[in-house]
C-alpha cells in the first residue's frame, strides 16, 4: 500500500526551485521555510512525468505527460489513437501501458513512471532502484501530485489531499515514508546568520537572477567548484553585489544541512552506477512554499550529462 500528501494549495505543478535559487532576487520567506513545520516526500527520480485521470471537461478518463497542461499544442489522450497521434517512440510505448493500466479515478494525478513489471531493478532516469523482489504488476508509478479542475486541465491547481492508492496486479505504487524532524536549531542558527548576510546584499532582478542560475547550473553540470573566485566571476559576469552570491552558496550549505533531519524508511535501495547512494532528493512543502532539497554537486551533474533511456 502507497500513500502520499500533496501538500500546495491554488499553485501550478511548475518547476520546482531549488531554496538556494529563490534568494537571488530577496525572497527572504526561504529561510522561513526551512524551519516552519512541514510535510516531506522523497523526490524519486524517475521518467517521464506522467499526468492521468478524469477530463473535467468531458467526465472521461484520460492519459498524458505534462503537455496535457499546455496552454496551446495540449495533447490530452482519451484513447490509444490519441496516443498514436499526439506521441511517438518510448514515451507512446508508455502511454499506451498506462492507459491500460492506471485506474480511472476522479480527479487528476501525476507521478514518474518508474518501469514495466518484470524485473527487480530500474534505471527510469539517473538512479537504479532495486527491489526486494520481482515486481509483477504491468506498470510502476511513482505518484507525487493531485489536481483539482472545474472546467479545463489549464485551469487545475494542486489540492492538498491524502492518497491511499493501493498496489494492483496492474500498478505498483512507490512511495517510500519518510520524516523530517521538527527540531533543526542548527538550521535555525544558520538561518539567523544568512538574515545578517542579506542586509548587506543589492540583490538582483528576476531576469538577472535567471542569468546567473544558468552559470551556475553550467559550472555544476561541468564538475567546476563554485568557489569564492568564481563567484567573483560570476559577480562581475552580471555586474551583480558578490554579497547576493555569497548568501546563495550559505543558503545552499543550510540546504545540505537539513539532509541530517531526514529520515527514510523503504524497501528500495538507490544506486548510481555501482554505487549505492540516497533517493534524489525530496520535496519539503510548508507555508512559505514548496521547495526540493538535492545535493546538486552529485545528482545534478548527473541528471545533466547521463544519456536518458526513455
Amino acid at each position: 500500500m502507497g500513500s502520499f500528501l500533496c501538500y500546495t494549495i491554488s499553485m501550478k505543478n511548475t518547476h520546482i526551485e531549488h531554496p538556494e535559487d529563490s534568494i537571488l532576487t530577496g525572497d527572504l520567506s526561504v529561510l522561513d521555510w526551512f524551519v516552519a513545520k512541514s510535510n516531506i516526500s522523497a523526490k524519486i527520480d524517475g521518467a517521464p512525468a506522467i499526468v492521468w485521470g478524469t477530463n473535467p471537461a468531458n467526465g472521461r478518463f484520460f492519459v498524458g505527460t505534462k503537455s496535457v497542461f499546455n496552454k496551446v499544442k495540449i495533447k490530452i489522450n482519451h484513447s490509444h489513437e490519441e496516443i498514436d497521434t499526439n506521441h511517438q517512440g518510448n514515451v507512446a510505448t508508455i502511454l499506451h501501458k498506462c492507459f491500460d493500466n492506471l485506474p480511472f479515478l476522479p480527479g487528476i494525478y501525476q507521478g514518474d513512471f518508474i518501469g514495466f513489471g518484470g524485473n527487480d531493478h530500474y534505471t527510469p532516469n539517473t538512479i537504479t532502484y532495486y527491489f526486494d523482489e520481482v515486481i509483477d504488476a504491468e506498470i510502476i508509478i511513482a505518484p507525487h501530485t493531485y489536481y483539482e479542475a472545474k472546467d479545463d486541465l489549464r485551469n487545475a491547481v494542486v489540492k492538498p489531499y491524502q492518497f491511499d492508492l493501493r498496489d494492483t496486479e496492474y500498478t505498483k505504487w512507490v512511495k517510500p515514508h519518510v520524516i523530517l524532524s521538527d527540531d533543526r536549531e542548527t538550521i535555525i542558527n544558520s538561518c539567523n546568520f544568512a538574515r545578517q548576510i542579506a542586509t548587506l546584499c543589492d540583490f538582483v532582478d528576476v531576469k538577472k537572477a535567471t542569468r546567473i542560475k544558468k552559470q551556475l547550473n553550467k559550472c555544476i553540470r561541468n564538475e567546476i567548484e563554485l568557489d569564492d573566485l568564481l563567484l567573483d566571476a560570476i559577480a562581475d559576469d552580471n555586474n551583480c553585489d558578490i554579497n547576493v552570491l555569497r548568501l546563495w552558496k550559505l543558503v545552499e550549505s543550510i540546504k545540505l544541512e537539513m539532509f541530517d533531519y531526514i529520515d527514510r524508511f523503504d524497501d528500495v535501495d538507490c544506486y548510481i552506477g555501482e554505487s549505492m547512494c540516497d533517493h534524489e532528493g525530496y520535496v519539503i512543502s510548508n507555508e512559505f512554499g514548496t521547495y526540493k532539497v538535492v545535493n546538486r554537486e552529485v545528482f545534478s551533474f548527473f541528471n545533466f550529462t547521463m544519456e536518458k533511456a526513455w
